[in-house]
Parts: C-alpha cells; sequence; structure tokens
C-alpha cells in the first residue's frame, strides 16, 4: 500500500492545503489557471509546502501530459529525452506538455541551458522547484522566462487541516480508533512539512497498539528517538543538520561543527549551500564583534566555487571553526529589523531639506542641501547635525553588544552625540 503521505496526496485546488495568497480565488497563479494560461514558473519554498503537489494539479487541470525530472539523477540527455517526446506530442495535441524539475538549483549552467530554447519556444511549459533563492541559482535567460512564486512554510491551521483529513478521509486511518491528545511533537518534528509530518503519523500509528492508539507528545518523542532515520526518508534532514551546524558556531563550539559539517559532507550536501550558510552566520550571528568574519566566510564561498570536492573540505572546516571562535554579536541583525518596523509604521517621513540632493538652481533656491554641514571640514571629520527625520530624533536603533569591538564604537559614539542616542 502507498505510504500515507501519497495516499493523501490533493488532487485538485480544493483539496490543496496552504498557499492561499497564489491560489485561492483571484489569487496571481489561480488566475492564470483559470483563464487556462500555464506560464512557465518557479515555486521556491521549503520542503514539504506542496510544490511537486501543486505542479500535478496544474497538470491534471490544464490536461496536459506531465514529465518529472530530479535534478539530483537527471541529466542533459534526460533533459533532452523530455523535450523531444514534447516535440513529438505537439504533433497531436495543441497543448505543450509540462515538465516538472524538482530541486533544479541543483542543476548546471549547461543542464539549465538545454531547458531554454523548448521553454522559448513553448515546446514544453516548465515547473522548477527549489528552496534556493532562484536569483542566485538560476541563469538569467531561463528566469527571466518564468514567473516566481514563493511557497511559504505551512502554519498550524494548515497542519491541523492535514491531521483532520487524514484521520477522516484516509482509507486506513478512517477505520482506526485513533485519538490525538497533544500535537506539539508532532508538529516540532515535522517542521512545518506535511509530507514529514504525514511520514511521521503514520510511523507512529503503525507502533502503537492496534485497538485503540492514542497519541501523546511523549509518545511521539519515545518512538522518533528510537527510529530517526525511518521517518526522515526524502532527504529532509539536511535542513535539521544545517540548523545543528549553525546552532552549534553560533554557540562557539568548534567541535560540534566540525562533527555536523562532516556529516553533511559524508551525506553529498551541495558545499555551496553550506558556504552561503556560513555568509548569512557570518554577517547575523558574529556582526559587528569582528567584521573580518564576514570576509572569511565569503572568501571560503569563492575558493570551494573554484576548487571543489574533496579538497573543499579543508577551507570550509577552516572557516567554521574561525567562526565557532568569533566573538558574537547580532546587534546589526537587531538594528536594521527594528529600522525596518520603524519604517512600515511611520511610513515615507520627510527627508530633512540639508540632506536632500540638490542638481538643479531651483532646488538650491529652494534650500536644498543649504544647511549641511561637510564633515571633512570639521576637526576629526565629524560635526553634529540632524540625519533623520525630524520625527525621529534621537531614535537609536543600534545598540552595542558586550565585546570589545563593539564596546570601542560605543565609546566613539557616545564622545560624539552625547546624549542624542
Amino acid at each position: 500500500m502507498q505510504p500515507l503521505a501519497e495516499r493523501m496526496r490533493p488532487q485538485s485546488l480544493e483539496d490543496y492545503v496552504g498557499q492561499e495568497h497564489i491560489v485561492k480565488k483571484g489569487a496571481p497563479l489561480r488566475k492564470n489557471l483559470d483563464k487556462g494560461m500555464i506560464p512557465s514558473m518557479i515555486f521556491w519554498g521549503p520542503p514539504g509546502v506542496g510544490k511537486t503537489t501543486l505542479a500535478k494539479i496544474i497538470a491534471q487541470q490544464s490536461e496536459r501530459a506531465f514529465y518529472i525530472l530530479s535534478a539530483i539523477s537527471s541529466g542533459v540527455k534526460d533533459v533532452r529525452e523530455v523535450i523531444e517526446k514534447s516535440s513529438k506530442s505537439r504533433l497531436f495535441n495543441d497543448k505543450a506538455p509540462l515538465l516538472f524539475i524538482d530541486e533544479i538549483h541543483r542543476f548546471s549552467k549547461s543542464q539549465q541551458d538545454s531547458l531554454l530554447a523548448a521553454v522559448e519556444n513553448g515546446t514544453i511549459v516548465l515547473i522548477g522547484a527549489t528552496t534556493e533563492n532562484p536569483s542566485f541559482e538560476l541563469i538569467s535567460p531561463l528566469l527571466s522566462r518564468c514567473q516566481v512564486y514563493v511557497l511559504k512554510s505551512l502554519e498550524i491551521k494548515d497542519l491541523d487541516l492535514i491531521i483532520k483529513r487524514a484521520l477522516e478521509q484516509d482509507i486506513v486511518l478512517s477505520k482506526q480508533n485513533i485519538t490525538i491528545k497533544e500535537k506539539e511533537a508532532l508538529y516540532r518534528f515535522s517542521g512545518g512539512d506535511a509530507r514529514k509530518l504525514l511520514n511521521i503519523l503514520d510511523l507512529i500509528l503503525n507502533s502503537l497498539p492496534q485497538k485503540k492508539k492514542i497519541i501523546t507528545n511523549k509518545k511521539v518523542v519515545d518512538i522518533l528517538q528510537e527510529t530517526t532515520a525511518i521517518y526522515d526518508k526524502d532527504g529532509e534532514t539536511h535542513y535539521d543538520v544545517i540548523s545543528a551546524f549553525i546552532k552549534s558556531i553560533r554557540g562557539s563550539d568548534p567541535n560540534a561543527a566540525v562533527y555536523w559539517l562532516a556529516r553533511m559532507l559524508a551525506g553529498g550536501e551541495d558545499i555551496k549551500f553550506i558556504a552561503r550558510r556560513l555568509i548569512i552566520l557570518a554577517a547575523e550571528d558574529i556582526g559587528l564583534a569582528n567584521p573580518n568574519a564576514l570576509l572569511i566566510a565569503n572568501q571560503a564561498f569563492q575558493a570551494i566555487s573554484v576548487i571543489g570536492m574533496p579538497e573543499a573540505r579543508i577551507i570550509l572546516s577552516e572557516a567554521a571553526i574561525y567562526l565557532a571562535n568569533s566573538p558574537k554579536s547580532n546587534s546589526a541583525y537587531l538594528a536594521i529589523d527594528k529600522a525596518l518596523q520603524v519604517v512600515k509604521e511611520t511610513g515615507d517621513l520627510p527627508i530633512p531639506l540639508a540632506l536632500r540632493n540638490a542638481p538643479t538652481k531651483l532646488m538650491k533656491d529652494l534650500g536644498y542641501a543649504k544647511d549641511y554641514k561637510y564633515a571633512h571640514n570639521f576637526p576629526e571629520s565629524f560635526v553634529q547635525q540632524e540625519f533623520m527625520p525630524k520625527e525621529l530624533s534621537g531614535t537609536s536603533f543600534y545598540q552595542a553588544k558586550d565585546n570589545a569591538r563593539e564596546q570601542s564604537d560605543e565609546k566613539l559614539i557616545k564622545k560624539r552625540w552625547g546624549k542624542k542616542y
């Protein structure tokens, strides 16, 4: 019998859970589907949010031939075979077949190039699924021919609905006496991944007595700790391991960082995926405590892109250990998020006249840049003046953390600005 996740795979948009922002009535993708317009597109989002399912529904609703390739196991030869089949089928059907490529970000430039002509001339309609930012991973000519739809992580209400439907509608579960007293552990272990959630539920129920099955948080934890490898059989583990890797570096444990790095490398993880996460961590978690960390992380990314495996393991290890041993600060991360929230709340506040650009005589006559003080004309290249909209004067976004580098900056800010910040 098919796994529960496959048995419960939605067959229509009415049964599809989540992603209302693109599939509900009047939403962008739904409008195209209702008009019978199926452009080539990229689905960008985390695992288990319905990318493959949505592609299958689109193919079924539009009555198109449907081909699936995985970028992990497929190459240019496989792509060309599908294009050739599609080209022949167009002789008998005016609707172009739909080609779904899972993890399209893993395709090389030459593999992506092999899709271009077929997408451009309408031989195929391409739907690519990716967990990575397509702006970085897809070649510009291919990306420009596709619409990008961002799929979001499922919310608790979505997970509740998926569980409810499984218990009520599944051909197997609907016949069993099942009580779910607690769902928190189910949701925590699934990480918002619908497929993973149903796989876990299937595993838990198969591990419980046949007559009356009661699910609690403790039972979920106990069973999953004994069978970790069983429920996670579709490759989502790399999100858990990269999480452990990043948290180990953030927690300043170089030994744990190297261990999780080894786990990823042994499992065949994409080395660029690892290196990109190091760049993010260097900015988010080390930041101004050691600005060199971002330079090191970026250089590591450049180096592994040139060198490749197996030597890239040494570069990644060096970077991970350096970042783990660095002092930590998230002050830049907190500052920009606080500023973005203020912008969201206050809108486009007027820019002080002294700070405005004055390229024309009229603008100068209106006072643009009139009172601006050129810092380099003053001692130590500093002079107090107002750089904020008057409504935000004195607002502090940046709060120095307790490390030598930022404490030095904090003293300088106090010296320059006194009590203002």
